[in-house]
């Protein structure tokens, strides 16, 4: 079933609106018309099963038959902070797999080693957009702006399992008990790595260092592998083949 978007005030009781560029993707690239199903999401976990029941020249006006509340959304709630990149399209491939799998924020970071100085942040959030529909969820990652990695570790919640995979650390990720965690916050460096005194804030701010083996990885595998390790058993990921 082809997913659609659109925002929570578009969504009544028994119907909602397609407008914008999801109805210029309905109605003139997927060529949907009145009668179709299709499944729309709001970005605010929830998905909706309806039936298209008028196009108009800029809106498609849907009827509800069923609604689904935090489908294929797992139970975890993970935050990824993670240093912008060099190259530009390694950071939208990022963004692209980790909302698959399943990460609700995504906070771009500037550390001591970080090169690009602006971050992509209207690109990005149309990316995992479309990815959140790709991949069948029904929560819309937060992109945020970019963000001091300083003013990150500060602001990350005391109540949350807090981890930052390094080099240097000898304990494995995949050996840390995160099974009952309800929110886990990560934080990945960039193409030249945390400093030692980056890696020192964050431990006394309570993050765990923690290892993703002995090979070195690029910033972009990083942060796919530690969401991975996270959240894949947790989300019951179906591993299909899709463009």
């Amino acid at each position: 079933m082809e997913y659609f978007y659109t925002p929570p005030q578009l969504i009544a009781a028994h119907e909602l609106t397609i407008d914008g560029d999801e109805f210029v993707h309905l109605s003139h690239v997927m060529r949907k018309q009145p009668g179709d199903a299709i499944r729309v999401v709001n970005g605010a976990g929830t998905a909706y099963d309806v039936t298209i029941a008028e196009i108009s020249k800029r809106t498609a006006r849907c009827e509800i038959t069923a609604t689904h509340a935090r489908l294929n959304e797992p139970e975890t709630d993970v935050t990824l902070g993670v240093a912008i990149l060099k190259n530009a399209s390694k950071f939208d491939f990022l963004v692209e797999k980790v909302t698959e799998l399943g990460v609700n924020t995504i906070i771009p970071l500037l550390t001591q080693r970080t090169i690009p100085r602006h971050a992509k942040t209207d690109r990005w959030r149309k990316l995992a957009l479309a990815a959140m529909k790709q991949s069948g969820r029904c929560v819309l990652p937060i992109v945020r702006d970019l963000t001091s990695f300083q003013g990150f570790v500060a602001q990350s919640s005391a109540s949350s399992i807090k981890l930052i995979p390094h080099e240097k650390a000898v304990r494995p990720l995949a050996y840390l008990p995160l099974q009952t965690a309800s929110t886990i916050i990560i934080c990945i460096g960039p193409e030249g790595g945390f400093s030692d005194e980056e890696v020192a804030v964050a431990e006394r701010a309570g993050f765990t260092p923690c290892s993703l083996g002995p090979r070195r990885l690029r910033t972009e595998t990083a942060a796919i592998v530690s969401a991975g390790v996270v959240l894949v058993q947790d989300s019951g990921v179906r591993i299909q083949g899709s463009e």
